[in-house]
């Protein structure tokens, strides 16, 4: 399983940005094959192994700075991926468009920075999602987390308004798919 350099930049930046203050420290804390990753040049469209590159990262946020809760750090370095990938043009684009449409490019999105993977719109209505990750090779919580903040936020940017996001099924605890609910006003 494989995570494009974008995604892997941006939880570098997140740590950079959030927590800069103990940024040596998280680097520190990572195994030697993800500090090499983080403090290499990483690339923006290369990829890298999930592991090292996303999960080891992640885990580390939590430690450090969420008192070891993966889910509540996964999903606020997702939240800021959105924010810095959804922005200039396409934060306008964003806002214009239309949650339901919006959710229907972000399962191509997501596929494009996660390998291999397949999300589907399983529904959609004028107040919701549900969104089913069916293919993604050795599935974590740590990514699992990562996409539902992600996705809450993109909602958020499209101008709805007290969005929500849960995980309501996981491959990770043995169910077929992940289910990434989002409700909103």
């Amino acid at each position: 399983m494989e995570v494009k350099g974008t995604a892997v930049k941006s939880i570098k930046d997140f740590v950079e940005k959030k927590h800069n203050a103990q940024f040596n420290d998280w680097i520190q804390s990572l195994p030697e094959s993800s500090q090499n990753i983080m403090t290499g040049g990483i690339f923006a469209n290369n990829w890298y192994p999930m592991k090292e590159a996303a999960v080891e990262p992640t885990k580390a946020i939590a430690k450090l700075f969420y008192k070891n809760d993966i889910e509540k750090a996964a999903f606020e370095a997702g939240r800021y991926s959105a924010e810095t990938g959804l922005k200039g043009v396409y934060k306008i684009f964003v806002r214009i468009a239309s949650p339901s449409y919006i959710m229907q490019r972000a399962s191509r999105i997501i596929r494009s920075y996660y390998n291999p993977s397949e999300i589907i719109v399983k529904e959609s209505h004028d107040k919701g999602v549900i969104l089913h990750i069916t293919k993604f090779p050795n599935p974590d919580p740590a990514i699992e987390y990562r996409i539902a903040g992600w996705i809450e936020h993109a909602l958020e940017i499209t101008n709805c308004k007290g969005v929500k996001s849960s995980i309501t099924k996981s491959m990770t605890k043995g169910d077929p798919v992940t289910e990434i609910t989002s409700i909103w006003n």
